[in-house]
């Protein structure tokens, strides 16, 4: 493995075990409460300013997902950011349940409901990512991390009690490890989100054709 995706994987390391940990005690019922939604999203925000110019700043398997299909991740890549973005949530997870304590299962709706809420702004989030972070006709724009962090924020408040506002697998595996999310839902988060990520890199690469498919291995970047 070369330094330069060590580097890389150290950075989505931090971003998903910090951003991870935010969603744990925000949702505690020490927590932020109402405002849960805002604090998760910010600190998403300030983790893709933080790392973007590194890794890309993806911290969701589904992201990267995305962005593996949009032509952007080696394939070898891929599988070690997704390794290690669910290990960073999981270990982030143990910390919020020995600092918070366990938490109740937050209420979410049918199963039915749960998919749809979770694939439409899955495919929100990634298609926001694949625009403003990877498309070159955004190239070097300021606002990346803004617009990422509240698509988080606009999703958690509108189907957060629907679904739980996931949005992000690796989230959804950390929340049912604090107690927030049961473990038998686990087939809709990993379903509807990777779901949402492909389909948003396929309707991306429609939308944009002339962004190429493969061939530009290096993970989305700013610069």
């Amino acid at each position: 493995m070369s330094l330069e995706l060590q580097r890389k994987l150290a950075v989505e390391f931090i971003g998903m075990f910090i951003f991870m940990f935010t969603v744990g005690m925000a949702t505690n019922k020490a927590g932020a409460g109402t405002l849960a939604p805002l604090a998760i999203g910010s600190v998403l925000m300030v983790m893709v300013f933080a790392g973007g110019h590194v890794s890309g700043g993806h911290f969701n398997p589904a992201v990267s997902t995305a962005v593996f299909v949009r032509g952007r991740m080696a394939a070898n890549e891929f599988g070690l950011y997704i390794a290690t973005q669910f290990v960073a949530a999981v270990i982030a997870g143990l910390v919020v349940r020995y600092v918070g304590g366990r938490e109740p299962h937050a209420i979410v709706a049918s199963s039915g409901k749960m998919l749809i809420a979770e694939f439409i702004f899955t495919f929100a989030l990634a298609w926001v990512v694949l625009h403003v972070a990877t498309a070159r006709g955004t190239q070097g724009n300021s606002f990346y991390g803004l617009a990422i962090g509240f698509t988080v924020v606009a999703g958690a408040f509108a189907v957060g009690g629907i679904s739980g506002g996931g949005f992000n697998p690796a989230i959804a595996v950390g929340a049912m490890v604090t107690g927030l999310f049961k473990w038998s839902n686990i087939w809709i988060y990993l379903l509807a989100d990777f779901l949402g990520g492909a389909v948003a890199a396929y309707t991306f690469l429609f939308v944009l054709p002339a962004e190429k498919m493969a061939g530009d291995i290096e993970a989305a970047s700013t610069e």
